[in-house]
């Protein structure tokens, strides 16, 4: 009965399939991109298998066939890979009043896997951990800020003081965070987004007059110092030779007397007689040689 039972196929096909659930319940195999954290009656057994490390070569790793207690082990497996974590129509209100409705997303990798298992149970319980917290570093700094830092240069500096933020309370989940970005910024569309646009024409229109003030002034202190600097080398130059300076000033006075610059005097004006002995013509008799 024994040997016969032995050489049923019926048999034989029961205990492959007996033995191919224990094998397949006992041995696994991690994937490189994949980290493996193992379960005994839900307490976690030694450290991860395959943990991420910092410029690791790939093939090197701890990825491979690895050996479990049957229907005992539980294998818990975390992505290796960076991670995305989106963050939609958050509203955030700047320092010049403008409500914004602002898309980003952060990238983020499990470093600590056990660590992950424990506080968070999954990937997806990260996600949810991180999303609220992702939220209030974006409005805490972003809401620090007027609205036109968020088109300028200044917003990668923003996004490394978002970084910063939300690593410190990743990292109590096992989490680095690798990037932090803003997709776009929209006003709210309506008479949120008009009053928003007027606030910003008014603005640019006062710093543009604030601008255009200093210009003259500028304008005013330069030209002021050019005279003064013009007047003192006429000053200096006349000083050394009175008797021309005398000469040159009739010469002009002549000239816009006379018209004899291009700009004859206006129609109507008072004519008036002298004779030539008059102090006024004296340069015009010539002097001593």
């Amino acid at each position: 009965m024994s040997a016969w039972s032995w050489r049923n196929p019926v048999f034989i096909g029961i205990a492959a399939l007996i033995a191919v659930i224990i094998a397949a319940a006992t041995f696994a195999i991690v994937p490189e991109t994949q980290q493996a954290v193992i379960l005994r009656f839900e307490q976690p057994v030694g450290d991860a298998i395959n943990r991420y490390q910092p410029g690791q070569a790939i093939g090197r790793s701890g990825a491979g066939l690895i050996v479990r207690v049957p229907f005992i082990d539980r294998i818990v497996w975390v992505d290796k890979r960076v991670l995305n974590l989106d963050l939609e129509d958050t509203p955030v209100l700047s320092t010049d009043q403008i409500r914004v409705n602002v898309d980003a997303f952060a990238r983020f990798r499990v470093v600590d896997p056990l660590r992950m298992v424990v506080t968070a149970g999954s990937e997806l319980g990260v996600e949810n951990q991180l999303k609220p917290i992702f939220g209030s570093a974006l409005r805490n700094e972003l809401g620090k800020r007027q609205f036109a830092e968020l088109l300028s240069p200044e917003r990668g500096r923003l996004m490394d003081n978002i970084q910063a933020g939300l690593q410190r309370d990743a990292q109590k989940y096992g989490v680095e965070i690798v990037d932090v970005r803003i997709k776009h910024a929209d006003l709210p569309v309506g008479s949120p987004l008009d009053s928003a646009l007027r606030g910003m024409q008014v603005q640019r229109q006062q710093e543009a007059n604030t601008i255009r003030a200093r210009g003259q002034r500028d304008a005013q202190i330069v030209r002021a110092q050019s005279d003064a600097d013009a007047a003192r080398i006429y000053a200096d130059a006349f000083g050394r030779d009175p008797e021309f300076y005398n000469f040159y000033r009739a010469m002009q006075s002549y000239r816009r007397t006379f018209g004899a610059d291009g700009n004859p005097p206006p129609s109507g004006s008072t004519s008036f007689v002298l004779g030539p002995d008059n102090a006024y013509l004296k340069e015009f008799a010539g002097r001593d040689r």
